[in-house]
């Protein structure tokens, strides 16, 4: 057990640091094609529409990327073990934000898309993360140290966003650029890496020599879809991730085009949201874990955040301050679907195969970000709040999905 907490910690504050490196990025985005942006890096004579298309396709460069690379990852985890390829993969992220930072100093549009890949090719690492609290939980604990990794993921949430509005602004302090906050996120990363290596033991089993398979991110579709037990968790996950896309790909488009908001104040509204997050998985999901079954929370936080969804849908403007109305329940039945849903697939996974399958969970995951970012951009296009709808569709249709196919005595066998 004290292995356990140990090394339980030790990810937490691998992933804290690594969200923290993401967060500090959230703001920046929208402001690269914002109209009156300081920031924008598109040439003046580009419209709107021209845009938003452009900032789908450079966010869709990462869960693309992300959905070849991330299974390979996971066959290398099995194969020369977790800590090997979680420090290389984190050492790789850090270079990709060399790159965007030098793309967007330059307004190098090729040099961001080839940042952006390199950036996904890396994010595997949450995968590989993951496969180390499923080699380490036991079954009691298991939801539990899932939820303190999703506690991570808020923290990273809370300050990262916050550091990266601030960053970019040079009101605050002269020498701050739009290039800021990846230099920041780089050094993150190194320190990362560096503590990876340092502090984390090997925690894989046995592992597994055996050719590594280049085609396995197809394979891995097939896999999600037809395996027993998969097939009964992967397919609604897809779904949620795909809705879910489709609001976080363009929400902060929406702040910044139709709600006037700077890079400082999408900053403190997703440091807001991280915020809720914390504390959704501080009390909610420790409260609830191991006292309620996956399946049965899983039915309602579902249907929850798809219902959050067409509530940022419906406000206008106008009414702006009723945002921060729906960060509470979304952040809790988030953190629920999360926490319960990665658990419930550890569950059902060998130890010596975990890596393979949190990879082929990371493909899913990844290709169902791909798909709404691309599309979201043209949506965008016609109604900058439309992606937002269509989100919230694809997450109840998600719930719908879970429903129908996952059975309680499928549970009952893997609990």
């Amino acid at each position: 057990m004290d292995k356990e907490k140990h090394i339980t910690k030790i990810i937490f504050f691998t992933i804290l640091v690594d969200m923290l490196g993401v967060g500090v990025l959230i703001p920046i985005f929208p402001m690269l094609i914002a109209t009156t942006s300081p920031f924008r890096i598109t040439p003046p004579s580009w419209t709107y529409q021209e845009n938003v298309i452009l900032l789908g396709w450079l966010l869709t460069c990462f869960p693309l990327a992300q959905f070849f690379a991330s299974p390979i990852l996971g066959q290398l985890a099995d194969r020369f073990g977790r800590k090997n390829i979680l420090s290389i993969s984190i050492a790789g992220t850090a270079i990709s934000y060399i790159l965007f930072a030098i793309g967007v100093l330059n307004k190098n549009l090729p040099l961001l898309f080839i940042a952006r890949i390199i950036d996904g090719m890396s994010g595997g690492n949450i995968s590989v993360a993951q496969a180390v609290i499923g080699d380490v939980s036991s079954a009691k604990n298991r939801a539990k140290n899932f939820g303190l990794i999703g506690m991570a993921f808020g923290l990273g949430f809370i300050i990262g966003p916050v550091i990266g509005g601030k960053l970019s602004d040079p009101e605050l302090v002269s020498w701050f650029n739009v290039a800021t906050p990846f230099w920041f996120a780089t050094i993150l990363s190194f320190i990362n890496a560096f503590l990876v290596i340092k502090l984390l033991p090997e925690t894989l089993p046995n592992r597994i020599i055996k050719k590594i398979d280049i085609t396995r991110p197809i394979q891995n579709i097939v896999k999600a879809f037809t395996y027993e037990g998969l097939k009964s968790v992967v397919p609604a996950t897809f779904c949620f991730n795909v809705g879910f896309t489709f609001f976080t790909t363009f929400w902060g488009v929406v702040l910044a085009e139709q709600f006037n908001f700077t890079q400082g104040k999408i900053g403190n509204f997703y440091g807001y949201v991280g915020i809720m997050i914390v504390l959704a998985q501080a009390i909610v999901v420790r409260g609830i874990s191991g006292r309620v079954k996956d399946y049965k929370i899983l039915r309602f936080s579902v249907l929850g955040s798809g219902l959050c969804l067409f509530g940022y849908y419906l406000i206008q403007p106008t009414h702006y301050q009723f945002i921060y109305f729906i960060p509470p329940i979304m952040a809790t039945c988030n953190s629920l679907s999360m926490a319960f849903g990665v658990s419930l697939l550890t569950r059902i996974t060998p130890a010596e195969v975990r890596g393979e399958v949190m990879g082929i969970n990371s493909s899913v995951n990844a290709l169902g970000q791909a798909i709404p970012a691309i599309l979201a951009g043209y949506i965008a296009s016609h109604h900058a709040r439309l992606p937002i709808l269509v989100g919230g569709i694809c997450v109840c249709i998600g719930w719908i999905v879970f429903l129908i196919i996952f059975k309680p005595q499928h549970f009952n066998k893997i609990a």
